[in-house]
């Protein structure tokens, strides 16, 4: 078996797995199109991976991309085992059969569900040469990642792991305590404050303090506003990239204020601030003395 490591450097390698139902009705390119269904089909190809290469830590998944008719997977191997293992099961059909199973309990297909599939490094089929694993080890070794994980991979990874861990126990309170808060209140660090619509002080201290932490921030904040979903946050990058950290961030809060209205309260910003483990600027924001 090939080394674990090359001139000292640890083993990695890249391929790309290219999946097509053929089972009639079912397209796994427009599943993974569907946003309702997009979360589902990364969750058969994780599964997958994860009975195919023997475990989580060898491989990861890159992106997942349109390759008409098919559904492209890049893979990165992380360990050399993981790969022959991942090798081993393609060959013999295991990882087929794995995508099969997952898919058909996911989205109660039918046992007659089949796939077919396609293996390269670069522009080696490695489907032609899997009698010799080393040969294939060597071609997914030369195919070095160009990329690091997409951000749409790794907004899926964060929900499988999230789903994984299961919902977090919330501390039961009794309605004394619900009623004791004002509706104009809200705590922070088992404080109470007044809750008000952000000022411009407010927006300029966070410029200020929110450093390269603004998109967490900003994506924390679009769960609950239209105007910063999807790819706004992104855009809103590219357009001030010249301008700086203090700029993207000043802009986000603005477009949020602009958006919500009289609803842009102080408490949303702390909250996000919070979800983000960026205590440290919220409690500037509410100027609360150590």
């Amino acid at each position: 078996m090939a080394d674990k490591t090359v001139d000292g450097e640890p083993w990695t390698g890249c391929a790309v797995m290219f999946l097509r139902s053929l089972f009639p009705g079912v397209d796994m390119l427009s599943l993974y199109k569907d946003q309702q269904r997009k979360f589902n089909i990364f969750k058969v190809i994780k599964l997958t991976l994860i009975d195919s290469a023997g475990g989580l830590g060898g491989c990861e998944i890159l992106k997942v991309h349109d390759a008409e008719p098919f559904l492209g997977v890049e893979v990165k191997f992380v360990d050399v085992a993981a790969c022959q293992h991942f090798l081993e099961s393609y060959s013999s059909g295991a990882v087929r059969q794995s995508l099969c199973q997952h898919a058909c309990r996911l989205f109660a297909l039918p046992q007659e569900f089949a796939v077919e599939t396609q293996l390269k490094a670069s522009t080696q089929i490695l489907d032609l040469c899997l009698d010799d694993l080393e040969d294939c080890l060597q071609h997914i070794h030369l195919s070095q990642p160009e990329r690091l994980r997409d951000e749409e991979i790794e907004h899926l990874e964060q929900q499988l792991q999230s789903q994984a861990l299961g919902p977090t126990p919330q501390p039961i309170s009794t309605p004394q305590e619900e009623s004791a808060l004002p509706s104009n209140c809200f705590k922070f660090q088992n404080r109470v404050f007044e809750d008000r619509m952000l000022t411009q002080a407010d927006v300029q201290s966070f410029s200020n303090g929110v450093g390269r932490q603004w998109k967490h921030v900003g994506r924390a904040l679009g769960k609950s506003c239209r105007a910063l979903k999807g790819s706004a946050i992104d855009n809103l990058a590219y357009e001030y990239e010249r301008e700086g950290l203090y700029e993207q961030a000043y802009q986000l809060l603005s477009r949020f204020i602009q958006a919500e209205g009289r609803a842009a309260k102080l408490s949303r910003l702390v909250r996000a601030l919070e979800d983000c483990k960026l205590t440290s600027l919220a409690e500037n924001i509410l100027d609360v003395q150590p």
